[in-house]
């Protein structure tokens, strides 16, 4: 009976399993299969094989390793203050206190206004002649007036994180906040009988329990940290020292690849961001000692 409920189980899962392997393993197998390739998409162009040619190239490559070297500025930076500024917030939604349900629901809207949206807006209001935050930050002291943020090189960068920030924050608080509202009460009230502080209490039974839960939302942040495209894209187009690995890799796919022999090399790039995450996830999940059983 339990063999046959096991084949039950799996002809029922068959159609889902073929279904990702033609949506997400295919194409990463083509992608990968085709990086060890030289060819483009002009007619003409000969498709020749070229084995780890391509990634050897990427090392040569001084635009990639700027690329490469901004996207994990960007993944660090910005990862790191949506994780801090997120633990604060869950802290404080989770605390019992009038309209906390708005609160909680009014904090959702920057994550639930699509990328594209916002990013165009923040670019507007980062404009250098009427843009409502470069007057701001020329009130505090930041720049010099007229300074076109966007514009200027390191400026850049760090209005895109500060973006970045603003709207993936309030996921972060989401995901915490439900990691903080499995914790037991009793734990808390047996530690103030016991005379613990409030930061006793956070460092000695909060942290360690919602752990798990900042190592989820760690790994979901920084896999979409390091493909960042749009916000990049939106804001600056790549230009003063902001472009990151998927936007070099969309200039390779859109525009090389129509001109000369470069899908290949965009096909390399892209296992390489690939590479990239999954070694970042492995880190997490061995670090932080995450069961994803």
């Amino acid at each position: 009976m339990e063999k046959k409920s096991g084949w039950t189980a799996f002809w029922m899962i068959l159609p889902t399993i073929l279904v990702v392997s033609i949506v997400a393993f295919f194409p990463l197998f083509k992608t990968f299969y085709d990086s060890f390739y030289s060819f483009g998409l002009r007619p003409g162009i000969e498709r020749k094989f070229v084995g780890l040619q391509n990634y050897f190239r990427l090392f040569q490559d001084t635009r990639f390793l700027m690329a490469l070297k901004n996207t994990i500025f960007f993944t660090v930076i910005s990862v790191s203050l949506e994780t801090v500024l997120g633990v604060l917030i869950a802290l404080v939604v989770h605390q019992k206190f009038a309209l906390r349900g708005m609160v909680r629901a009014a904090m959702l809207v920057p994550w639930a206004i699509p990328t594209a949206i916002s990013s165009q807006m923040w670019r507007w209001m980062f404009h250098d002649q009427f843009g409502i935050m470069s007057r701001l930050w020329e009130k505090l002291g930041i720049i010099d007036p007229g300074t076109p943020i966007l514009g200027t090189p390191g400026l850049a960068m760090w209005a895109i994180i500060f973006v970045d920030v603003w709207k993936t924050t309030p996921f972060m608080a989401l995901l915490i906040l439900a990691g903080l509202q499995v914790i037991p009460e009793d734990i808390y009230e047996a530690a103030r009988i016991d005379g613990a502080s409030t930061l006793q209490r956070f460092f000695r039974i909060t942290l360690p329990l919602i752990t798990p839960t900042i190592g989820v939302a760690l790994i979901f942040r920084t896999l979409d940290a390091l493909r960042v495209f749009d916000v990049v894209y939106i804001m600056t187009r790549g230009a003063v020292n902001t472009e990151t690995l998927a936007v070099y890799n969309r200039h390779v796919l859109m525009d090389r690849a129509f001109t000369g022999a470069w899908f290949g090399y965009g096909s390399a790039i892209s296992v390489f961001i690939f590479v990239l995450i999954s070694i970042f996830a492995i880190l997490y999940i061995k670090s932080l000692r995450l069961r994803l059983d």
